[in-house]
């Protein structure tokens, strides 16, 4: 081999190792949207409330066509709960994590509306067990999506949970009549304490950097030597 086509080789090399270094962590968290959020009050979440804290939100790996939204503790470890969402839509995405709040009382937490990713047109609705939905529709004087007051905890149990609508009249509608007539709202950016505090891909990118150059560089040595 002379020395041209070593040097080409180490080219493609140094290439494939880059490629290999960075894509993988990328795809892995468009894959599930895990964010890390820490809310400095509790937040009210279908079924429980959450204490002040830090919580990864991620997808779970659900071949429904309604999302399964999975809250996780602070080292990603314990999962606290499972919630059922279906797609919400907004006109403008955002490059950061957007949680918008229903209305509520005053001195009650701030219960999750929807959950939008960085980048993302479509974010994921929670929905509210029906005692719950019918207080939100009532204070928001609009539809609400419900599910019966004692849903799975499990992720495959809960896709066959029924979903309904709560008017805010109090009475059951269908889930396809505030699709069709509940305007798109625009989330509002959750407060700084609560946005994702994700880390740089930058370190990252500079480990596949090095690697890339110390395989050059191996190589070149390589050549050097050859006759």
């Amino acid at each position: 081999m002379n020395k041209e086509k070593l040097f080409a080789c180490t080219s493609c090399l140094a290439l494939l190792l880059f490629a290999l270094a960075v894509p993988s962590t990328m795809m892995a968290d468009e894959w599930d949207k895990a964010t890390k959020l820490t809310f400095s009050e509790p937040v009210e979440v279908p079924g429980l409330v959450l204490s002040a804290g830090t919580y990864w939100f991620t997808l779970a790996d659900s071949q429904s066509d309604r999302n399964i939204v999975q809250i996780w503790d602070a080292d990603r470890t314990h999962l606290v709960a499972t919630i059922l969402a279906v797609p919400d839509y907004r006109l403008q995405p955002t490059g950061k994590t957007v949680i918008h709040f229903e209305e509520r009382p005053s001195d009650s937490p701030e219960a999750i509306h929807s959950w939008f990713y960085p980048g993302a047109n479509h974010g994921e609705e929670f929905v509210y067990p029906k005692a719950r939905a019918a207080q939100f529709a009532k204070q928001t004087t609009r539809p609400v999506l419900s599910m019966p007051d004692q849903p799975p905890f499990d992720a495959t149990a809960i896709q066959q949970t029924p979903v309904k609508a709560i008017n805010p009249s109090g009475e059951e509608i269908e889930i396809a009549e505030v699709i069709a007539t509940q305007p798109v709202v625009v989330p509002v950016e959750a407060p700084p304490s609560s946005l994702p505090r994700t880390g740089s891909l930058l370190p990252l990118v500079g480990l596949g950097g090095l690697l890339a150059l110390g395989a050059s560089m191996v190589l070149r040595v390589g050549a050097q030597r050859l006759p």
